[in-house]
């Protein structure tokens, strides 16, 4: 019986294998380059976890990501996130409704454009912590609570929130509480030259391209139960939670440039996500199981928003990156 599981495992892996290029493939007629990006926000989104993706305006952050669910045939809403949006904006309202036949009067919820497959959550810092905090519920029990009421999100439900890191005036930064709700948090640089011509050329003409769905939301909330049960070697759990406690300065074997650098290290939360990442990027991959060159791959996107350095780190001019660089070379993998 184990066997036969197994085995069926395996030919999913194989089929999840097969539709990740397929899905890279639409993809590359509408975003060119992005290669990176495409990939984490792919594992982000079968490891059943949410994406901040910090970038520059003009990267077709939001053509990626209303691509990628077109791609995956699943319902994309956009919210713009402003000084003046309300929770309410975000999660829904009741309204009074007359029954015209009795003349009665009652409350109906009506659902914001939180229920949706696909959330994004536009410059997220520029709206105050209350609403912010509109998507906490929703992130982490994929859930909504209106006047008593729970409504559950349909699966797969994944936000993906974008900031600029640029224009900081007028904006209200996300606490750690908040971030640490983020499984990743992507960096979305520019093209380089040979990318960027081809995107003008794409841009500035009649676009001839169509897009075809590959998989659809059964699909994926079938390969994320997949990731599940992705086999993981105890010596890489042992590696994974080592790289993360290793950024906790008060821990007696933290390394003395954490010390030094940082004020406060990631939490739990990032040994779950360092492994379920491993996972995902193996099947992906085409492998049964992941190595550490796979917590190596996830350790930037994972660790980069959970590590929070101190004044030292700013007046030697390091950032999270460099250190978690650092951390790569200190940590070794055991066995």
């Amino acid at each position: 019986m184990a066997e036969d599981v197994a085995g069926q495992d395996l030919k999913q892996v194989e089929a999840l294998n097969s539709a990740y290029e397929s899905i890279r493939a639409e993809l590359g007629k509408v975003i060119i380059g992005q290669t990176d990006v495409v990939e984490q926000l792919l594992i982000s989104l079968l490891s059943s976890g949410h994406c901040l993706l910090v970038g520059v305006p003009g990267l077709a952050k939001t053509l990626l990501i209303s691509t990628l669910a077109q791609v995956l045939d699943l319902k994309f809403n956009r919210i713009q996130f402003t000084p003046d949006l309300m929770p309410s904006d975000i999660t829904g309202t009741e309204v009074i409704e007359e029954d015209h036949s009795t003349g009665k009067r009652q409350f109906r919820f009506l659902k914001g454009p939180v229920f949706a497959n696909i959330i994004l959550a536009d410059e997220i810092n520029r709206t105050p912590p209350k609403t912010q905090a509109a998507l906490l519920q929703a992130m982490q029990e994929h859930e909504v609570t209106s006047a008593g009421q729970t409504f559950t999100l349909e699966e797969p439900f994944f936000v993906l929130a974008t900031q600029n890191p640029i224009e900081q005036e007028g904006t209200y930064p996300l606490p750690e509480a908040q971030l640490d709700r983020f499984m990743f948090m992507v960096l979305v640089d520019y093209p380089d030259a040979a990318e960027e011509e081809q995107i003008v050329k794409a841009t500035t003409a009649v676009p001839t391209w169509k897009l075809s769905k590959v998989i659809g939301p059964e699909d994926i909330v079938r390969y994320q139960q997949l990731v599940r049960r992705v086999p993981v070697s105890d010596h890489l759990v042992e590696y994974a939670v080592e790289l993360v406690r290793s950024t906790r300065p008060v821990e007696k074997d933290a390394p003395e440039f954490v010390r030094n650098w940082v004020n406060w290290g990631a939490g739990p939360r990032a040994s779950q996500y360092l492994i379920l990442a491993a996972k995902t990027r193996a099947i992906l991959d085409g492998r049964p199981t992941p190595g550490p060159e796979d917590i190596r791959f996830a350790a930037y996107p994972v660790l980069r928003h959970r590590i929070v350095t101190s004044f030292n780190a700013e007046a030697d001019g390091v950032d999270a990156t460099e250190i978690i660089k650092r951390l790569l070379d200190h940590v070794k993998e055991r066995g």
